[in-house]
């Protein structure tokens, strides 16, 4: 089968957050699927497959898991999907995978939007675990698919040298029945509105590099508690630093929510089974 190892969120390799694609994946039954994501260990492997209901089909899996739905994953596989000519170039795609079915637009620059799935909210009680949020902050679990626990922290400096204690937020987040928790702050630089990161431990994922799902969440978060004046409607995010990283991802509030970004293709080869 044909394999892609996608940078999500990034014009430039190596700078993003990667995720390994397996295309035309039809002859692979559910567990072969998680053995695959298990070996590759990104924070998720995808199949694509054919679909009667939209352009293809999508399942993603972390290390351990299925997930419905994850937003670096859904950009790099259109990518992949475009590129290896899985489905004819054009500026609209569908995708159908365990949340439904998911809308995505190919800009002129070449960014990848998907429109999020609808968000359930949940306010929950803190203190997180070795986390210390900016005062009066609210804290909301909120399910795109995967579960964020989403707070605000005082400043970007405060975020960036943030060191948590993974055992500890790994037993918190088991307790609220979210996947894990992401923290943002407002930007100290020119380059983004606003710094973000994302923990999820006991998912096998200590933190994700640059987490399309957590900047869903994030948007939700502040849609719903009227933060968005301070910020703006579009605007992008920066996550990853802390990581050698420096995933940039374009996020678009109205009705809807949309994230985007750039994706470039690092590995291209063959995968056997």
């Amino acid at each position: 089968m044909k394999f892609r190892q996608v940078d999500v969120f990034t014009a430039r390799p190596f700078l993003g957050n990667p995720v390994a694609v397996v295309i035309g994946a039809e002859g692979l039954d559910t567990a072969a699927m998680q053995r695959i994501a298990c070996w590759t260990n990104l924070s998720e492997t995808t199949f694509l497959l054919k679909s009667s209901k939209a352009d293809y089909r999508l399942r993603i899996f972390t290390p351990q898991h299925e997930l419905p739905f994850a937003g670096h994953p859904t950009i790099g596989s259109a990518h992949a999907a475009l590129e290896a000519g899985f489905v004819s170039r054009k500026s609209a795609l569908t995708q159908e995978c365990g949340a439904g079915l998911i809308e995505l637009s190919v800009e002129d620059d070449g960014r990848i939007f998907l429109q999020a799935p609808p968000a359930k909210l949940t306010q929950v009680e803190g203190p997180i675990p070795s986390i210390a949020l900016a005062p009066g902050s609210a804290l909301t679990k909120i399910d795109v698919g995967p579960k964020w626990v989403v707070g605000e922290m005082t400043d970007a400096a405060a975020l960036a040298a943030l060191k948590p204690d993974m055992t500890a937020l790994g037993r918190w987040a088991d307790s609220m029945q979210a996947s894990g928790v992401t923290v943002f702050a407002k930007s100290n630089d020119s380059a983004s509105a606003i710094h973000v990161r994302s923990f999820a431990p006991s998912q096998g994922i200590p933190e994700d590099p640059v987490c399309g799902s957590g900047n869903i969440s994030v948007a939700v978060f502040l849609k719903e508690h009227k933060l968005l004046q301070r910020f703006g409607k579009a605007y992008v995010a920066r996550q990853g630093m802390q990581l050698g990283r420096d995933g940039r991802v374009s996020v678009r509030v109205g009705e809807k929510i949309e994230i985007g970004g750039h994706a470039v293709t690092c590995v291209e080869g063959t995968i056997r089974t």
